[in-house]
């Protein structure tokens, strides 16, 4: 478990290189030379003396001048030598004290290691906040690393979520209760020094947190702030309770969720804040549960599911901004569940479904407001399901179906409002389903059928008044 040392904190511990005293002595004496003279010669030029006045004879007070001189020039030289002793040996101070301090902290992080192989839950708890307050003692920012990476390896542990226990088996419940209860502190423990600001010494931003593989039954990293680093989430897996990022924030860095399952329970992103970075949800597979985006504000990064599985549980948009950044959900399918942006407010950035495939899934920006931005769904297949804009407000931006595939599902346009901006159908194909904007107010903007294939949507208008309206001949 004990993870192996870095090649640089290596190389502190064989010792420090200095250079030969003689050689740091040579150069010492040269460059106050130089810096001596480079300070004469501008002294001499703003003074504006032009040369020396000739003294023919030596005088008593000359001669005690040269003196005083010579004297000052050996005392210099002393000092010189004096400094760079003193130097190399705080250098040699600070190496030995630094040796000491890694010592000791290897001593300690043997035992607090040992602690968590420990068969008592009290003592394996004890073994965790022996290693996040030896984390926070630690001398390098390397040996800090090492102890939360000993911390996250724990999570990635064999572990047996509550649904499989055995029924009835008494004893396997009370050691399932225990292990979760010491993980749930190691989550704990990372969130409280995720919340730190950057510049408190005590702070694990920056860091790298790996959870591969880990199976999460719950777990609290609300108000966490990742600024920085790699958060890894790759393969883990989310059976139950909830796992909340309650207002976090993502300022920078990346948060990977790559091939994540989510088959039960709830991961809460309620009210976090996206502003830069990546967090990355490709190839993940939403089975069940529910992840929970409502209130988010994404201003710049990246949130990606490329690739991602739908086929039950939903995703919650429900009155996220988005004014930035992009949103990412090239070549997903969606199969079964819901991905609901509801109420949500898009002014700028791109969200993206090209190429996705909807054959059960509802999509649903009922109520959403549009003034910027895009919405793109080119070449995406609709052969089931439902893309639902009612009563949604469309004043900028665009919402693109270019090329898209109408085999079976139901895009609705229902009341929706539509002032500016494009809704773009540009050869799109109509061989099944339903494209419906009965009710719909066109009072300003663009909705372009040019080259669509199949019959005419229900609650198109033959001559809109507000938008300008582009349709294939024969509609």
């Amino acid at each position: 478990m004990i993870s192996q040392i870095p090649r640089r904190q290596q190389a502190e511990r064989r010792g420090l290189r200095l250079w030969n005293v003689g050689l740091v002595l040579a150069l010492a004496f040269t460059a106050a030379v130089l810096t001596a003279g480079f300070v004469f010669y501008a002294g001499w030029d703003l003074l504006g003396a032009r040369q020396l006045q000739k003294q023919p004879k030596l005088d008593s007070k000359t001669l005690f001048d040269l003196v005083k001189l010579s004297f000052g020039v050996v005392a210099g030289a002393g000092a010189l030598v004096a400094l760079v002793v003193a130097y190399r040996r705080q250098r040699v101070d600070e190496d030995g004290a630094l040796r000491d301090a890694t010592r000791l902290h290897t001593e300690r992080f043997t035992t607090a290691v040992s602690q968590l192989g420990d068969d008592s839950a009290a003592v394996r708890l004890g073994g965790v906040h022996a290693l996040a307050g030896l984390a926070d003692d630690a001398p390098t920012r390397e040996l800090r690393q090492t102890c939360v990476d000993v911390l996250c390896a724990y999570l990635r542990l064999p572990y047996t979520a509550e649904a499989d226990l055995p029924a009835g088996d008494t004893s396997a419940r009370h050691a399932y209760l225990s292990l979760r209860q010491v993980r749930h502190t190691v989550i704990r423990l990372i969130r409280d020094h995720l919340r730190l600001t950057s510049e408190h010494p005590h702070s694990w931003s920056g860091l790298h947190l790996d959870f591969t593989g880990v199976v999460f039954d719950g777990g609290d990293f609300s108000q966490s702030v990742f600024s920085g680093g790699t958060v890894d989430f790759n393969r883990a897996v989310f059976s139950g309770g909830t796992v909340d990022f309650n207002r976090a924030v993502f300022s920078a860095g990346t948060v990977d969720f790559n091939r994540a399952v989510f088959s039960a329970g709830t991961v809460d992103f309620n009210s976090a804040v996206f502003s830069a970075g990546t967090v990355d949800f490709n190839s993940a597979e939403f089975s069940g549960g529910t992840v929970d985006f409502k209130g988010a504000k994404f201003f710049y990064g990246t949130v990606a599911f490329r690739s991602a599985e739908f086929s039950g549980g939903t995703v919650d948009f429900n009155s996220a901004e988005f004014s930035g950044g992009t949103f990412d959900f090239t070549r997903a399918e969606f199969s079964g569940g819901t991905v609901a942006f509801t109420l949500a407010e898009f002014s700028a950035g791109m969200v993206g479904f090209r190429s996705a495939k909807f054959s059960g899934s509802t999509v649903d920006y009922t109520l959403a407001k549009f003034s910027g931005g895009a919405v793109d769904y080119t070449l995406a297949k609709f052969s089931g399901g439902a893309v639902d804009y009612t009563q949604a407000k469309i004043s900028g931006g665009f919402v693109d179906f270019i090329r898209a595939r109408f085999v079976g599902s139901t895009v609705g346009f229902i009341a929706a409002e539509i002032s500016g901006g494009t809704v773009n159908f540009t050869a799109a194909v109509f061989t099944g389903g339903t494209i419906d904007f009965t009710a719909a107010v066109f009072a300003g903007g663009t909705v372009n059928f040019t080259m669509a294939l199949g019959s005419r949507p229900t609650g198109v208008p033959s001559s809109p008044s507000g938008p300008v309206l582009i349709t294939p001949a024969g509609w």
